[in-house]
């Protein structure tokens, strides 16, 4: 199961090398991680996205907990969150199929931020989900390169989960 764990530490060098090596000597895969300035000065945020069952996450977050750098660690998996990533896209896009992709590109409320004359490179930011989709309806006019951020999430202040939100709204529609 893919888990997703917010991380403060003290803003000082070796802290990303010793919280990285937590988890690579317990075999955990670190699937997506981004790290950046947190809320309060000589803080940093990481997310990560992690690979593992309930009970060995458990385990690391504890063992995390205990590192000298960690203030704070929150398992975001089963809380309402906002989540966002950043994909770059570059595409193949001959004259004749360019205006089909100008429309997805419109459809998902990403951006072109380069044109040359057989490809372009479109910005999207969204949740994991929408990037994917992103990907894999571009896959047809030729993807040739893809850089993606990681994901960055934190916890909704309104409590209000939406995923809970969507699988209601779909089972409502079912039901008319």
């Amino acid at each position: 199961m893919k888990h997703t764990l917010s991380v403060v530490v003290e803003d000082e060098s070796g802290v990303l090398s010793r919280v990285a090596g937590l988890f690579a000597r317990r075999s955990f895969n670190i699937r997506s991680l981004t790290v950046g300035p947190a809320e309060v000065d000589g803080q940093s945020r990481l997310t990560m996205v992690v690979l593992g069952d309930d009970q060995a996450l458990q385990q690391m977050t504890k063992q995390l907990d205990k590192l000298v750098n960690v203030l704070q660690v929150l398992n975001l998996t089963q809380r309402p969150t906002v989540e966002r990533e950043l994909m770059l896209l570059k595409v193949a896009a001959p004259a004749e199929v360019r205006g089909a992709i100008f429309d997805l590109v419109q459809v998902f409320r990403a951006r072109v931020v380069d044109v040359a004359d057989e490809a372009l490179i479109v910005e999207v930011v969204g949740d994991p989900g929408k990037l994917a989709a992103l990907e894999r309806l571009m896959t047809p006019f030729g993807i040739l390169e893809i850089a993606r951020t990681g994901k960055v999430a934190l916890e909704r202040a309104s409590g209000v989960n939406t995923e809970l939100l969507k699988v209601s709204s779909s089972e409502t529609q079912v039901l008319a």
